[in-house]
């Protein structure tokens, strides 16, 4: 999207450079974060006004509070196919994620049955505890807020975890691999539902039915095995049914649907018949599952982008669609042989239908380089928290089986809403240009 926003008149030189700049830029890192859309932009602002009483209280301003809250978690749950009781607000994915995991590792020790450790040790003789502790099972593709966590769990030996690779064939990880690492100790799955460098989508409901099939199996006992699903990259892009993908758990992230930076948990049974657990404490809001006196202008924001993506979701996938296949046939007819897209694997995999993933061949062209050179477009390399490291290959790329070379040279360009053809014109001559610019400077 060319950023055509509405400024105040002004009158210094470094404002009106700045007015400048904004105009003319081209972002296409929608993956990382979107601008609030208008309408969301008035709901918040409207909340702050009219709203601004504590929903807990009786009083007018207090209950107008609360019955923002209320619309708001209807307009979630109708997103995702849910019920409002399902849905629990957070201040973002990250806390969602958290959540999950730190649940699914309590209710591991409240449920699963005391075993007889003796006998069990290590090479070095050793007691071996890890057969007792609670597994989980996640990929090599996710986010730093699944990653970090197990890792973290994993150092302080209060479980074990499995981290599958993904198919270099499918850019995704297979079922079968899934089910392979099943354990009798197995308490979490958690797969995100498409990877935010190379949109490939995983086979979330195939996973989910398939152990569930496994948990029916008479000659395999296992505990409940409970299943996250994040849901960052594909709400606002692509339809998301939490009884389609079968989950137990799904995290919705605002800032990635053109909402406020907040989130929410879907909690299949709200809490009754799957667990879920609080890592805070305090006044008893979202009943007790995330105290705190709730955010209700970010909440009322995050409510109308719900709203608007059940209105426009099959308007937003089919332009974003268009732009992005757009984007890949113009960086294709400029640099022909010397472009690699690495978002397309031999498998067809489906992706989310607003990123691409792009390498432009040679010595010289790491990503990082290009977007020092280039003068209208504002992009990234890789997930925008792995910013600082934006000389190294990306981690997720070389998961999925591109050479180094390759993916050193790599930009994330994911397209929004409002994208146009016109804007990737513009972006394609200006990539050209920043490329033949390092080009020269080698030779």
């Amino acid at each position: 999207m060319c950023t055509k926003c509405t400024f105040a008149f002004v009158t210094t030189k470094t404002n009106l450079f700045l007015l400048c700049v904004c105009i003319f830029s081209v972002y296409l890192d929608y993956n990382a974060t979107t601008p609030l859309e208008p309408q969301v932009l008035s709901a918040i602002h409207d909340a702050l006004a009219k709203a601004w009483g504590n929903p807990s209280s009786s009083y007018a301003a207090g209950q107008k509070a609360k019955q923002i809250i209320t619309k708001s978690r209807d307009d979630i749950a109708s997103m995702i196919g849910a019920h409002r009781e399902d849905v629990v607000f957070t201040s973002g994915g990250t806390e969602a994620n958290n959540m999950v995991i730190h649940t699914a590792i309590q209710h591991f020790w409240r449920t699963f049955p005391l075993l007889d450790q003796s006998g069990h040790t290590t090479e070095d003789g050793a007691p071996d505890h890890s057969k007792f502790l609670p597994h989980v099972i996640t990929s090599n593709l996710e986010h730093d807020s699944v990653k970090l966590v197990l890792q973290h769990l994993v150092d302080e030996r209060q479980a074990v975890v499995t981290f599958v690779p993904a198919s270099k064939l499918t850019g995704h990880v297979e079922v079968s691999d899934i089910i392979a690492a099943l354990r009798p100790t197995t308490c979490l799955v958690t797969i995100m539902h498409a990877n935010n460098e190379t949109g490939i989508i995983q086979p979330i409901s195939e996973i989910c039915r398939s152990i569930r099939a496994v948990k029916r199996d008479p000659k395999r006992e296992l505990p409940q095995v409970l299943l996250h699903n994040d849901a960052a990259q594909t709400i606002g892009k692509i339809d998301v049914n939490v009884e389609e993908l079968g989950v137990d758990y799904l995290t919705v992230v605002g800032h990635k649907f053109y909402g406020p930076r907040i989130g929410a948990i879907f909690v299949k049974g709200g809490g009754v018949t799957t667990p879920l657990f609080p890592m805070l404490y305090g006044g008893g809001q979202e009943r007790n599952f995330r105290p705190g006196t709730e955010n209700t202008g970010m909440i009322a924001g995050l409510g109308k982008a719900a709203e608007l993506v059940c209105q426009n979701l099959e308007k937003y996938e089919e332009h974003m669609r268009d732009v992005r296949d757009y984007l890949e046939d113009r960086l294709q007819e400029a640099f022909g042989d010397d472009v690699h897209f690495n978002s397309r694997f031999p498998a067809g995999s489906a992706r989310i239908p607003n990123t691409c993933n792009v390498s432009f061949i040679g010595q010289g062209l790491e990503g990082y380089k290009i977007l020092q050179r280039v003068k209208i477009l504002q992009a990234s390399v890789g997930a925008a928290c792995h910013s600082e490291c934006h000389s190294k290959p990306s981690h997720i790329l070389l998961a999925v089986g591109i050479p180094s070379e390759i993916a050193a040279n790599a930009l994330r360009l994911s397209v929004g809403r409002h994208t146009t053809k016109a804007d990737i014109d513009r972006v394609v001559d200006d990539v050209k240009q920043a490329v033949q610019s390092l080009q020269d400077e080698r030779n």
